[in-house]
């Protein structure tokens, strides 16, 4: 994604910087820990290895995400967030979770929350 010239304020960039629909699943999994590009696949569903890629890429740009290659056979990469961007957005992640989920209790959709353990 490429970044404007002009923006009203920084809050706007921010987000452009996280918007869609991937980038923040992508940033809250990551609140996990170190993690390899096949186990993100599997966690964020309906998400294109394609599609992760391109995320993780732009995430990368911005400084929020990084990744770690270990030498050896076969090559082992891990992303993971970085301790000044990508650390820093996870407490707005986490009071946009809960908005969703005050939310969706107030909207009867109570079966997700269970099958997602957060209630």
């Amino acid at each position: 994604m490429k970044i404007r010239e002009t923006y009203t304020c920084p809050l706007e960039l921010v987000h452009d910087m996280i918007k869609g629909k991937w980038k923040p699943i992508i940033l809250w999994r990551l609140r996990l820990g170190k993690t390899s590009l096949a186990q993100l696949e599997r966690d964020i569903e309906g998400i294109t290895q394609k599609m992760l890629l391109e995320q993780l890429k732009e995430l990368s740009e911005f400084g929020f995400v990084d990744k770690e290659v270990s030498s050896g056979y076969p090559l082992k990469t891990e992303y993971f967030l970085t301790s000044e961007n990508g650390e820093k957005i996870l407490s707005a992640l986490k009071i946009m979770q809960e908005i969703g989920i005050d939310y969706m209790k107030k909207h009867d959709m109570h079966d997700i929350l269970r099958e997602k353990g957060l209630i």
